[in-house]
């Protein structure tokens, strides 16, 4: 009988990708799987078939034989792939499945590796505004786990060496059968190592690690914010069975200041004027991160209005221009006056109400619209 084109067995176009090859054989598999179809010599002629089709058309060399050249480019190839003598429908099963389920259960059919890279660290680190803008290189104390210095990270004593796991002989998985599935998982007396400690050694009692406080100088760079993480390559935990070492992330969190408030780049602040000077005008001394700088108020300045002074705010830690500087006047109302400063500003007072719409304009207009508001709402 003439062999039918594996395309056609698995019902797939020529052009179909591995993962849909897989998926078509999956299907075939569970439906003509002998466990399913006990006594039906049908069915497991078309699951050998469909398995056949699989190894073919799931290995690229073959597969472009089999293109190339039909069957006769491949039949001299099955033997190696497992279709030839010895077949045995379960073990093509557990091929399939163990493809499939091998990162559910965390193992696949040849074992995992059981070193593990060292967990990431995360620091937080308060800094002054000061030291974030300009940079600085500060000490961090933090608890990590280290290797083990007696044991050299190995678990074991001095003088001995982990010995083969008698339950899984080494192989550090073991097979367990449920209905027709066969499922390979870690061997639960070694964690998958193959190897157990007979003899642990004293400090790290088989860990491997012991916990050590650590001290490392943090260099920061000018212009960093709040939510920044600096990265510390290789300084977290150490890794297990001569895994790599994790890294230690320093997140800066900068502490409020008591004059500026940070915007990105650019800074704010208040800047109190005295009454005075915010009606006759004048120069006042302002702070900037580079020292006091001077600005010129206007005569009659009201409070609210905002100052802008160019590039003196930060430069970001990721480079661009530097941001501004926002001073924002607010107008301070004399307190603890005399009783002479108290008849001058009352003398003062009933001399600006002759002209009141002029010299409180704003007022005026506000007390306008207030009675505009009470006739309307009386109406």
């Amino acid at each position: 009988m003439a062999k039918r084109d594996y395309y056609q067995v698995l019902d797939v176009p020529r052009t179909a990708s591995e993962a849909d090859i897989k998926k078509a054989y999956r299907r075939l598999a569970m439906k003509f799987h002998p466990d399913r179809n006990p006594g039906d010599h049908t069915a497991e002629d078309k699951f050998k078939e469909a398995k056949e089709a699989y190894e073919i058309l799931c290995d690229a060399q073959k597969r472009a034989a089999y293109d190339q050249f039909g069957h006769a480019g491949v039949d001299g190839m099955r033997g190696a792939g497992g279709g030839g003598q010895g077949f045995d429908p379960r073990d093509a099963f557990g091929d399939i499945f163990g493809d499939v389920f091998g990162d559910i259960f965390g193992v696949g059919r040849r074992g995992r590796s059981q070193v593990f890279r060292g967990a990431d660290l995360r620091y937080e680190l308060e800094l002054d505004l000061e030291q974030a803008v300009f940079g600085d290189t500060v000490n961090v104390d933090f608890a990590t786990l280290a290797e083990c210095g007696d044991c050299s990270g190995s678990g074991s004593a001095k003088g001995s060496k982990p010995v083969t796991c008698e339950t899984c002989r080494g192989a550090g998985q073991v097979r367990m059968q449920q209905g027709f599935f066969t499922v390979q998982q870690t061997c639960p007396r070694c964690n998958g190592r193959g190897q157990v400690i007979s003899d642990p050694c004293g400090t790290c009692r088989g860990q491997g690690r012991v916990r050590k406080q650590k001290t490392l100088s943090v260099k920061i760079p000018p212009g960093v914010d709040t939510g920044d993480r600096i990265r510390l390559a290789g300084e977290g935990e150490a890794g297990r069975s001569g895994g790599p070492t994790g890294d230690l992330y320093v997140e800066v969190r900068v502490r409020d200041h008591a004059i500026f408030e940070r915007d990105g780049s650019h800074l704010s602040c208040e800047v109190p004027v005295g009454f005075a000077t915010a009606a006759l005008g004048g120069s006042i001394d302002v702070p900037t991160l580079d020292g006091n700088t001077t600005i010129k108020v206007p005569a009659e300045t009201q409070s609210g209005r905002v100052f802008r002074l160019r590039e003196k705010g930060i430069k970001p830690v990721r480079g661009g221009p530097t941001g501004d500087l926002f001073c924002r006047i607010v107008v301070e109302t004399p307190v603890h006056l005399t009783r002479e400063q108290k008849d001058l500003l009352k003398k003062f007072e009933e001399s600006l109400k002759k002209d009141a719409k002029r010299h409180h304009p704003r007022e005026e207009s506000w007390l306008d619209g207030v009675k505009r508001f009470f006739t309307t709402l009386g109406e």
